[in-house]
C-alpha cells in the first residue's frame, strides 16, 4: 500500500467544509439524551464537564492533525502501515474499520429507538434498518463530495430546529445551576468522560484530510467545527439544567427531544414528532462518513472493491441490528462502546502522534549517517 494519497483533482474539497464535516458528524444521535447521562455524574456543573471534554478534543484534533501534517498527504491507513509495517499495520487499519462500522450501528440503533417510542411504535426494526441502509448505499456510492454536500445541507436545513430551544427559557429556573462548583472535580471530570459518546465524529479527520485542498489551513477550520460543536452541547445543556429539576433530569431519557413537547405551534400540534422524523437529514451524514471509512479502509488496506465490501458490510450491519433489539440491550452496546471510544479517540492519536515522530526522526537519522 502506498503511504501517500493524494486525490484527483475533481475530487478535493474546499478547506472550509472542514467546519461542516466535523459539526455535521459529531452532532448526531448522541445529542438526544447527553444531558442526563452528565447530569448523574456532576449534578448542576454538568456544563462545566461539556466544557472540559470540549477543550480535550480541541487538543485532540490539534495533535491528530499534526499527526497528518508530518506525511503531506496521507489518511490513518497509511501511516499505520508506515509506522507499524505491513502486517501489523493492517492489524490497526482493520482495527479502525470495525471501530467505524461499531459507530455505524450505534446509530443507526439508536436512532430506530427513538423513532420507535415517539412516532412509529408498530413500525418493525428491519423496516427502517433497511430502508436507511438504503439511503446510505445511495450516498456512499455517489462518493465522498455527495456525502459532504448531505452534511452541509443537513446543517443549513436543520437550523431552525436550534431556534426551538429557547422557547423552554420562559419557564426556566436559573437557580437550579446554583450552587457552582458544588460538586467536587473527580465527578465533574467523569462527567467530562461520560461526554466520550457525544463528541465521537471528529476522528473522521484521519480519513478525510487528503481530499483538503488548503492542507495548511485544516487546523484552523477543524478547531472551529470543534468549537460550534461544543457551544452547541454547552447550550443545550444549561438549557436543559434550568428547565428540568434535577429529580425530573434524571429520570428524563431524551432531554433534548423533552425540550420540543411544550413547544406549541398554531400549524404542528406535536413538534417534537417533526424533530424526530426530520432527525434522520441529520444522522444521513454521520452514518455515510463513518461507511465510507470503512469502505475507503478496505480498499486501501487490502485492494478490495468498493461496491462488494459495501454490500457485504451493510448486510452485516443489517443482520446485527435485528439482534439488539431491547432497551437493555441497546444501553449495554453504548456503554461498553463508550468506553472503547474514549481510549480511542482521545488517547489513540497521542501514542500515533508519538511514534509517528519517532520513526521520522529516526529516518531522518539514518538519511543524514548517510
Amino acid at each position: 500500500m502506498k503511504v501517500q494519497y493524494q486525490p484527483k483533482s475533481p475530487f478535493l474539497l474546499s478547506t472550509f467544509l472542514i467546519i461542516f464535516i466535523i459539526h455535521a458528524n459529531q452532532v448526531g444521535i448522541g445529542i438526544h439524551g447527553f444531558q442526563r447521562v452528565i447530569f448523574l455524574e456532576a449534578k448542576q456543573d454538568a456544563w462545566i464537564s461539556v466544557l472540559i471534554a470540549g477543550f480535550a478534543t480541541h487538543i485532540v484534533v490539534f495533535v491528530m492533525i499534526k499527526t497528518l501534517q508530518l506525511y503531506g498527504s496521507t489518511d490513518i491507513y497509511g501511516i499505520q502501515h508506515e509506522v507499524y509495517g505491513k502486517w501489523l499495520g493492517k492489524v490497526f487499519s482493520s482495527l479502525y474499520i470495525l471501530y467505524c462500522l461499531w459507530v455505524f450501528l450505534i446509530i443507526l440503533k439508536n436512532y430506530i429507538e427513538v423513532l420507535q417510542t415517539w412516532v412509529f411504535p408498530t413500525v418493525p426494526v428491519w423496516l427502517f434498518s433497511f430502508s436507511i441502509l438504503l439511503l446510505v448505499i445511495y450516498g456512499v456510492t455517489g462518493g465522498i463530495r455527495m456525502i459532504v454536500g448531505v452534511g452541509f445541507f443537513s446543517i443549513i436545513l436543520s437550523l431552525w430546529m436550534f431556534g426551538f430551544i429557547g422557547y423552554p427559557l420562559r419557564f426556566a429556573d436559573y437557580d437550579h445551576l446554583l450552587p457552582v462548583m458544588e460538586s467536587n472535580f473527580v465527578s465533574i471530570l467523569k462527567g467530562a468522560h461520560k461526554m466520550s459518546l457525544t463528541t465521537v465524529g471528529f476522528e473522521i479527520l484521519y480519513v478525510i484530510y487528503p481530499y483538503m485542498e488548503k492542507k495548511d489551513k485544516v487546523q484552523k477550520y477543524a478547531q472551529i467545527g470543534i468549537a460550534a460543536t461544543t457551544m452547541l452541547y454547552l447550550i443545550l445543556m444549561l438549557v436543559a439544567l434550568i428547565y428540568f429539576s434535577p429529580g425530573q433530569l434524571e429520570s428524563t431519557i431524551w432531554p433534548t427531544l423533552s425540550l420540543f413537547k411544550i413547544v406549541r405551534l398554531p400549524f404542528i400540534e406535536r413538534t417534537e414528532y417533526v424533530a424526530v422524523t426530520f432527525w434522520l437529514l441529520i444522522i444521513l451524514p454521520n452514518l455515510m462518513l463513518y461507511m465510507w471509512a470503512a469502505v475507503r479502509g478496505i480498499r486501501r488496506t487490502f485492494g478490495l472493491k468498493t461496491i462488494r465490501v459495501l454490500l457485504v458490510f451493510t448486510t452485516c450491519i443489517f443482520v446485527m441490528s435485528l439482534f439488539i433489539n431491547t432497551r437493555l440491550k441497546i444501553n449495554r452496546f453504548n456503554d461498553i462502546f463508550a468506553s472503547v471510544a474514549f481510549y480511542f479517540i482521545f488517547c489513540y492519536p497521542f501514542v500515533l502522534y508519538a511514534f509517528a515522530l519517532l520513526k521520522q526522526k529516526i529516518k531522518a537519522y539514518k538519511e543524514k549517517k548517510k
